[in-house]
């Protein structure tokens, strides 16, 4: 026969086990919450706004001023000779004795010269011309190279003709010889030595150029690589006059070599052949670097 006692008891022990159950097992709300995982916000972040151009921000210094740039080297010049001024003068007289007059080599004022002939009279019978050039023919030559200057003088004459002059323009002092030559236009009816372009008269052009003031003044610094030259000629004070281009000369480095800008240089050799159309120097060219003689 079972007691009271072992009734609730056994009661207790159900209520237990049903108590321990309901812990274990999870509600439907409880699942629900369990399989929604919430999704995470994204971060927002806000865009620097950049500091204006030379602000100078601790970030980002400002940028130095830039430094100055050298002024340019001054242009090359050279003073010209006074207008009237008598560089060279002579007289004038065929071997033959049929040819007279007389020159003279004048400064124009603006770099530039003219001959000057008077007194020409002539009793060969055909007409002649004068011209300057760099190397002497001798008499008897046929001339082929019309020098600076070419001018007709005339024809025969019975008396002295008026005055006659032409320009020869800059750096006469090369043109060492003023040359007197037959321009008659066909040997038709002529002595051979009357014929055309034959050489009548050679004279030896003096030429006394005052000193000019110039700021172009070249002196040797000694050879170098890449200016390994010659100086072939000095002037009377001892300045380099001349230059003759080594193997694989560059210009800039002799005008560096001689203390002068490579625009001092080009403008001391104007149209020389020294240079080919790039500008590069050919070997064994002669440079002028007196700017006296321009």
């Amino acid at each position: 026969m079972t007691t009271a006692r072992s009734v609730s008891a056994a009661v207790v022990a159900a209520a237990a086990v049903v108590a321990v159950l309901a812990g274990c097992v999870p509600t439907a709300a409880t699942a629900e919450r369990h399989s929604q995982t919430p999704t995470a916000s994204p971060t927002v972040r806000a865009t620097p706004t950049p500091s204006p151009s030379g602000a100078g921000s601790a970030s980002q210094p400002p940028s130095p001023s830039p430094s100055p740039s050298s002024p340019p080297p001054p242009a090359p010049f050279i003073t010209p000779v006074p207008a009237g001024t008598v560089v060279a003068e002579g007289a004038v007289a065929s071997p033959k004795g049929s040819i007279h007059f007389h020159y003279r080599m004048v400064s124009n004022g603006d770099d530039t010269y003219s001959a000057e002939y008077s007194g020409f009279t002539n009793t060969a019978p055909v007409p002649v011309s004068a011209t300057l050039i760099d190397i002497p023919p001798r008499v008897g030559d046929g001339l082929t190279d019309h020098g600076v200057g070419d001018h007709p003088l005339g024809g025969p004459t019975s008396s002295a003709t008026a005055p006659s002059s032409a320009n020869i323009g800059t750096a006469p002092s090369y043109l060492v010889a003023l040359v007197t030559y037959s321009s008659v236009a066909s040997a038709d009816g002529v002595p051979v030595e009357l014929g055309p372009a034959k050489v009548l008269a050679v004279n030896t052009v003096h030429w006394s150029v005052p000193a000019r003031q110039t700021n172009v003044r070249p002196a040797d610094g000694g050879a170098r690589p890449l200016a390994g030259g010659m100086v072939t000629a000095n002037t009377p004070s001892g300045a380099p006059k001349s230059y003759r281009v080594g193997h694989g000369d560059l210009p800039a480095n002799v005008a560096e070599r001689f203390g002068i800008t490579l625009q001092d240089l080009l403008w001391l050799n104007p149209g020389s052949g020294a240079f080919d159309q790039q500008g590069n120097l050919y070997e064994d060219a002669i440079l002028n670097l007196d700017p006296q003689i321009l």
